[in-house]
């Protein structure tokens, strides 16, 4: 089995976990807040993992150099306007096409790591690419009472474009921290994820930091009244996004997050096991098909 395989998988459980406590927070903070935790008390650990790789492993730290800033940059950006359109969905009553939209995400890295980077990827991966997300979009609409026809109408609604335009945004940033880490040429993928993950976090959380001073200083107090939850989700978050740039330093964007679809069977284990609640027959088939994407990319891919 590749490396990258389990480091994503790992990273899909933690990604999971850590968005169980941020739901949490939302009762007790708000968006902004509960999206700046996963940055801001991220921070250390990510700091801590650069360390822990130079001093106890004994890697040399990178140079970063202007391509590496360049794609870390827009990266940064587009994952927090891409964060920002996916919240805005929920302020829209038909919000769950919209985000079933956002889930395309891996077809459009597929795209971008295409025209930016050259990549090219197999048509068993497409394939694979396609499934899986097809699974994911069939759960996103399942508790939605949608006709064809109403079905059919969305695909050119406000919600849908918001929706693509989410997971537009997060494709080209799957795919600027590839090219970020790749930028760096070494010592190796761990110490390039470390690196690559210590710059974002820090460039996120200075950018999200000067806005709540800016607009929202109330939001800074109740962070620091939930600060235990809030560093849970640091610790998961820095552990998942390290993870996460590890996968993708060592294979392409578009099939790691192929693979990181895994995180709804993750998702729907908890719900039924944990917390007992039934799921209905097209979350049933969606799950089924993300397996079934998961698998192809295996074997095909």
């Amino acid at each position: 089995m590749e490396l990258w395989i389990p480091i994503t998988l790992v990273a899909a459980f933690l990604q999971n976990l850590r968005s169980a406590v941020q739901k949490h927070l939302k009762g007790v903070m708000g968006t902004t807040g509960a999206t700046f935790v996963r940055f801001g008390f991220g921070v250390p650990f990510a700091l801590v993992f650069v360390f822990g790789l130079h001093v106890f492993a004994g890697y040399e730290l990178p140079r970063p150099n202007g391509p590496f800033f360049a794609w870390m940059a827009l990266g940064g950006l587009s994952q927090i306007a891409a964060t920002f359109l996916l919240v805005h969905l929920f302020s829209f009553r038909n919000f769950a096409v919209g985000t079933a939209y956002s889930r395309t995400e891996p077809a459009q890295a597929a795209l971008f790591g295409l025209v930016f980077l050259g990549e090219r990827i197999t048509a068993g991966t497409l394939a694979a690419i396609a499934v899986s997300v097809f699974g994911v979009m069939l759960i996103s609409v399942a508790r939605v009472p949608l006709t064809w026809r109403a079905l059919f109408l969305s695909t050119v609604s406000r919600t849908a474009l918001i929706g693509l335009a989410s997971g537009t945004l997060f494709g080209v940033s799957a795919v600027s921290y590839r090219a970020a880490s790749m930028a760096l040429g070494g010592p190796n993928f761990m110490m390039q994820a470390a690196v690559t993950l210590a710059f974002v976090i820090l460039f996120q959380t200075v950018l999200m930091g000067v806005w709540m001073l800016w607009r929202d200083r109330a939001e800074i107090a109740r962070i620091g009244r939930a600060w235990k939850p809030s560093l849970v989700v640091g610790v998961a978050g820095a552990c998942a996004s390290f993870g996460w740039f590890m996968a993708m330093t060592l294979e392409q964007a578009a099939v790691v997050k192929a693979l990181a679809q895994v995180e709804m069977i993750f998702t729907f284990a908890s719900s039924v096991f944990f917390f007992r609640e039934k799921i209905n027959a097209m979350e049933t088939l969606g799950c089924a098909l993300i397996v079934a994407g998961i698998l192809l990319l295996l074997i095909l891919g």
